[in-house]
């Protein structure tokens, strides 16, 4: 299932609290990859792709919620896997990261690391692809646009080497998922976004950002009171 990263940052909010927050963005030449790949909490981040096992992905994002290290939760994930050969999973949380690739996955197929992220990749052009990926994100790490935006960006980078190879397969998708610890009255529409069908997906998923952006900007601007007092009529003209 073609190529995505996972990320964790640390950031302060306006009143100067510490936060953190978790991301995972994914894109392939299948229609519905949302439904199927990432998963993310205020406590990980995780993605699995190759011939997908939706519940390491499910139980894992739970194994961390319930305080397992996120490398401990996705080893004993694989090691309960018959089909352990074929997936790709990779993940982070506060303290750490994990990354794997089954040696039946299809070629071009590998994974990487960083402060903070891993990406991963099969079905690729090549390895330029998820290098593209993580060098994109890496260099725009401390950027003031938000996670989910340099997440689409990175997609952007890695799409750009090549991406999936299997151009047989016009119908595409792709998804950007972030989750924080930071509380909102109103959670952003952009940290849940997919495109489910499309011959250009990330170029579809940047342009549904940036109009989810619009919308929760003007959300905010009628019901910011009405959120905060919990009362529709408080979002009245």
């Amino acid at each position: 299932m073609t190529f995505s990263i996972c990320v964790h940052e640390t950031y302060e909010d306006d009143d100067g609290e510490e936060h953190d927050r978790f991301g995972v963005a994914v894109t392939t030449r299948l229609p519905g990859v949302g439904t199927l790949c990432p998963f993310a909490s205020e406590n990980g981040a995780v993605a699995t792709q190759s011939l997908v096992n939706v519940d390491l992905g499910r139980r894992g994002i739970e194994y961390i919620d319930d305080g397992l290290a996120v490398e401990d939760a996705l080893e004993a994930l694989l090691n309960a896997d018959d089909g352990a050969s074929n997936r790709q999973l990779h993940g982070v949380d506060r303290e750490g990261s994990f990354t794997f690739s089954g040696d039946d996955c299809k070629p071009w197929f590998g994974h990487t690391s960083g402060d903070g992220y891993t990406v991963a990749g099969n079905l690729l052009t090549g390895e330029s692809v998820i290098e593209a990926t993580a060098d994109a994100y890496a260099a725009d790490r401390d950027g003031d646009d938000p996670l989910a935006s340099r997440l689409i960006d990175a997609l952007a980078a890695g799409q750009a080497e090549g991406g999936d190879k299997r151009e047989e397969l016009r119908v595409q998708s792709a998804a950007v998922l972030v989750r924080t610890t930071e509380e909102s009255e109103l959670t952003p529409f952009t940290n849940d976004l997919r495109v489910d069908a499309s011959l250009e997906p990330i170029v579809d998923l940047r342009e549904t950002y940036e109009l989810a952006l619009e919308g929760y900007e003007k959300t905010l601007e009628k019901y910011e009171d009405a959120y905060e007092e919990d009362d529709i009529d408080a979002g009245e003209d």
